[in-house]
Formats: structure tokens, sequence, C-alpha cells
């Protein structure tokens, strides 16, 4: 069972959100945080990237700046940019993209459940990441960023969603990326009870994206009950901040690779090295988008091929053998072109699917990179298929568009 619980949030007034929210820490570096701040000293940045309030080049890891982002969290809510509400509830926050709209459920999610498996996870994660999102946690004593989960659909929350959003938002506005941000309030105590009924009757919630939040919110947690000597259990810190989205309203799209150069190759040899196990056909001067899965898109000296990996390259009933991310990084990347580890490897470079098959273009025809490898995007069947199995994506194979707003609420851990 999914143990999830309301909670007295911490958010801006109407008048303010727009000015507050912000985008994620982790999808931005120090000086773009710094530009989108500026000027502005409500940004949601002053506590998630708190080193943009010291000279450029400050560690962002520095002790300073953890502590600026604590003084920075209670001066917004000594100045009434955050505010906390006065009861317990659930919130509903849906987010639109190209006119389709998703719709998820702010809750409380439990560390035990983390901890224990329930909350199930598909990436490995950095204990640096971790590490300094812990720090964050810590001296916040807060989670300030959500994290992203999705849950089996089911009817009936999303008629209890549907009959909430019926009713006016508390924030409706659009960000400079185009992006819709919708919020509610649940605060009826039979809908409360009713929604926490229902996700205690799920097997398990995902994890979709923020899985150094999760984990460093959770192991805060846990910290925190270990170092508690009249621990009960139902404690705020027992808890962190997590948008519940229904399975069937989420979509995963492209992550596509880019490389430096051919190992040594020229464009012929690398051409029919592919040969052996894919079928390679030159799509010419236009963009080829890969069509289905195991059908992947190559760019190289101005044209597009695409490469079908032939039968009994793939293992279909194998949760890991079966993605397009697999093949390429085993048949391409390692075999041909001498790329072991994803992670630490400086001769690839990653690029979400959100900047479009144009960026690959670029990046090639600049000279900055010698060819472009784009996958068909992995779906949320498959995602789940490998968390259920207790299996591991490998790096780089997910990227969840659009990124949840950050500040819209805050969930304190006492």
């Amino acid at each position: 069972m999914a143990t999830i619980k309301p909670f007295t949030g911490v958010r801006p007034p109407k008048h303010l959100v727009e000015q507050v929210a912000s985008r994620p820490y982790d999808v931005l570096n120090s000086e773009e945080a710094r530009t989108e701040a500026k000027g502005n000293d409500k940004s949601l940045y002053h506590i998630i990237k708190p080193e943009i309030d010291f000279p450029v080049g400050t560690d962002e890891h520095d002790e300073k700046v953890y502590q600026k982002a604590a003084e920075n969290f209670h001066l917004f809510q000594k100045n009434g940019w955050l505010v906390q509400d006065s009861t317990e509830r659930y919130y509903v926050y849906a987010q639109t993209m190209n006119g389709r709209t998703q719709y998820g459920l702010c809750v409380a999610a439990s560390v035990e459940d983390y901890m224990s498996g329930r909350i199930k996870k598909h990436e490995l994660t950095r204990r640096d990441k971790e590490e300094d999102r812990m720090k964050h946690v810590r001296v916040n004593n807060a989670n300030i960023e959500p994290v992203f989960f999705a849950y089996p659909h089911q009817e009936e929350i999303d008629a209890i969603v549907k009959k909430v959003t019926d009713g006016v938002p508390e924030y409706d506005f659009t960000s400079a990326d185009g992006f819709g941000h919708h919020f509610w309030i649940i605060d009826d105590e039979n809908v409360i009870r009713r929604i926490t009924e229902l996700f205690a009757a799920m097997p398990a919630l995902y994890i979709a994206d923020g899985h150094h939040r999760s984990a460093a919110a959770a192991l805060v947690g846990d910290e925190k009950r270990r170092q508690n000597p009249n621990h009960q259990g139902n404690e705020e810190y027992n808890y962190f901040l997590a948008v519940c989205f229904p399975d069937n309203q989420l979509t995963i799209i492209d992550y596509n690779r880019v490389v430096k150069d051919l190992n040594g190759l020229t464009d012929e040899a690398f051409l029919q090295k592919l040969e052996k196990h894919f079928i390679v056909e030159c799509k010419g001067a236009e963009i080829y988008r890969p069509e289905k899965l195991h059908n992947f898109s190559l760019y190289l000296s101005g044209q597009w091929y695409s490469l079908t990996a032939k039968a009994g390259t793939y293992d279909d009933n194998d949760p890991i053998g079966v993605l397009d991310v697999t093949i390429s990084s085993n048949l391409i990347l390692n075999d041909i072109l001498g790329i072991k580890d994803l992670r630490s490897d400086k001769r690839i470079d990653f690029v979400g699917g959100i900047r479009g098959l144009e960026e690959l273009k670029r990046r090639v025809d600049s000279g900055e990179m010698q060819v472009a490898l784009a996958l068909y995007p992995v779906s949320m069947k498959q995602l789940i298929d490998i968390a259920d199995t207790g299996n591991i994506m490998p790096p780089k194979t997910t990227w969840f568009e659009p990124k949840l707003r950050s500040g819209l609420v805050i969930h304190k851990l006492d």
C-alpha cells in the first residue's frame, strides 16, 4: 500500500506566484539562474540556487551558500512572500504543454515507503548529488522542491480531480517557456480522506523524475527518525513533497546522444560496421525522426540515416534488453565507438528531445560533434516494467517535459 497524507503547504500569495515560482534547480546553471532572477528579489532561485547572491564563481557547495538558502527561506516567510496554510490539504497541480494538460496531486509521500521500496525507482543516484540535496533539505528543514511521481491511473481519482479542477484555480499562469501552470486547493475533509484511501490501495508509486531529490528527502527523514529518541512515526519529517500524476497522462520524450569523433574510423568504415547489426538506409539532408521501437536516426556529414536493429540483436522479453538505449549503447557506442561508460566519458553528450532534432544537426554541423544519434522514446509501460522487476535503466534514458515548477508549494519538516 502507498502511504500519503495531506500537509500544511507553504505557498506564495496569489499575486506573487509568478515572481516566486522558478524552474527546478537542476535544469539550469548558476549563471542562467542569476540572469533569470535579475531584478527579482522574490525569485525562488535565491533559495534553490543561493550562490546567485554571491560573487560570480562562488562554489555552490560552500557551507555559506547553504546557510544563505536558509536565511532567504526565512526572509521570504518574514516578508510574506511565502505563507503557510492554516490546515492540512492536498493540492492539484496541472501543467499544459502543446495544448495537452496533465493533472497531478501534490501530497506528502512516505519516507518509509521509499526506504522499503514501495516507492520504486528506475535510475541509479550519485552520492555527491544526494549529499548536496540532503544539505539543502537539512538547512531549510523543508522540501523546497517537489519530486515527480507516477501512479497507476484510477477512474475514481480522475473523477475527484475533475471535480476540483472544474472550480476556479488558486494560481493560473503561463511561464516564459510557454507552459501553463494551474493550481487548486483541496480542503474538503471527506475528499482528502478518500484520496488517502485510494492511494493506500495502490501497491506502489513510481519516481518519474527527481531520483536525487527523492533519495535526499527520504534519507534526511530517516536521519531525523534515528536522531529523535521520542520518535512516534507521525512526525512531519516522515514525509516528503511529491506531485503524483496518473501514468496514462504522462509522456516521456526522447533523450538523444551526440559524439565528438568516430573512434578513428572514416564515415564509410563506420557505416559499414553499423551494417552488421542494423539495416542502414540513407534518408538525405531532411531531418529523419525514428518511427518506432528499435528504429534509430543517425546524423553524419550532412546526411540523415535510418538504422533498424536486426532481429536477434535485442530481447523483447528482457525489460532492459528491449530498450533502445541498451541496444545503441551496446552495439554502437561501446562496440564501434569505444564509449564504455555513459556517465563519465567526455566524448559523449546528451540532448533532451525538447530541444528537437535540429539541435543534434546544429551540434554536428558546427564541428563540435561528429555524429548524432536520436532514439525512439521509452514508454511509461517500459519504465514501470523496469521498476517493478527491480531493474535500473541505463543513464540518460528518460526525459519528462514539462518539468515541475518549483515554489508553488513547499513542505516543512516540522
